[in-house]
């Protein structure tokens, strides 16, 4: 299909018309890839960190407190380097810097002594928050066009596909 075809069936789409097929709707992931990508960008810019701290820095927010582990969340430095795709040694490097800057901290787990575990500081989850207040905003008014079904299908799809892509890229 020649992109201007592709482009139609996009517009299609969005005014409800047809749902998208595959490669469009191919695209349209690509293009919420490379937005997200390109906002991960400018947030490790103005906060002086690499992209792959801005990555770590995610991963430990997501095994914060909720996460349910016992001492009140954190992640390993293992595990962030199995979530990462990197070696002990560029985890370390990742970790040093993000101490330095003020974004997180290293303690041992009240559970088991034996272990390090990485936490974020509620001043890191501030800086994340006010940077991406406008994504939110975005997020909730484009939610807000969309059905509960039509969310729990999206989110539905959204969570298969990324559990999919996970599993591959670990796979490989």
């Amino acid at each position: 299909m020649s992109e201007q075809g592709e482009q139609q069936e996009q517009q299609e789409h969005v005014q409800g018309q047809a749902p998208p097929g595959g490669p469009a709707l191919g695209r349209l992931l690509q293009d919420l890839a490379s937005e997200m990508h390109l906002l991960g960008h400018g947030f490790a810019g103005a906060s002086g960190l690499h992209t792959t701290d801005v990555q770590a820095l995610l991963a430990i927010m997501r095994a914060g407190p909720e996460s349910g582990r016992s001492g009140g969340g954190g992640i390993t430095p293992g595990r962030l380097g199995e979530e990462l795709g990197l070696s002990s040694g560029a985890v370390t490097a990742v970790l040093d810097r993000l101490e330095r800057a003020g974004h997180i901290r290293r303690g041992r787990d009240a559970a088991d002594r034996r272990l390090v575990l990485v936490h974020y500081l509620p001043g890191a989850g501030r800086m994340a928050a006010e940077w991406f207040a406008p994504v939110a905003r975005r997020t909730e008014t484009v939610r807000a066009e969309f059905t509960p079904a039509e969310l729990a299908a999206v989110a539905r799809f959204l969570g298969r596909i990324t559990g999919e892509l996970a599993d591959l890229r670990r796979a490989r």
